[in-house]
C-alpha cells in the first residue's frame, strides 16, 4: 500500500511539474507571438511610409529637374539632333 501511494505521489508531482512547464511554456510563446505581431504592425508602417516616399521621389517634374539641373541635360529638339546611320545597316550577310 505504501509503495502505491508512493508511486501516485511521484506520479501526481511529475504531472505538476509538466504543468507548470506547459503553462511557462505557453505564457513564452504567447509574448512571442504578441512582440512579432508589434513588429509585422510597425514594419508595415514603415514599408507604407516608403512606398509613398518612393511615388513622390519619382514623379516626372522632380526627374526633369535632377536631369536638368545635376546632370545639364536639357530636352532634345530638332536642331539639336543629330541621326547615325548603321554602317552595317547596308551590308548583306
Amino acid at each position: 500500500m505504501i509503495r502505491l501511494n508512493i508511486m501516485l505521489l511521484v506520479a501526481v508531482l511529475a504531472s505538476a511539474l509538466y504543468l507548470v512547464h506547459t503553462q511557462y511554456e505557453s505564457r513564452r510563446l504567447f509574448t512571442e507571438l504578441d512582440r512579432a505581431t508589434v513588429e509585422a504592425r510597425r514594419l508595415e508602417t514603415e514599408h507604407q511610409r516608403l512606398e509613398v516616399e518612393k511615388r513622390a521621389q519619382a514623379t516626372p517634374l522632380r526627374v526633369e529637374k535632377l536631369a536638368q539641373g545635376k546632370l545639364n541635360m536639357r530636352t532634345a529638339t530638332p536642331a539639336i539632333t543629330q541621326y547615325v546611320a548603321d554602317p552595317l545597316a547596308g551590308a548583306k550577310p
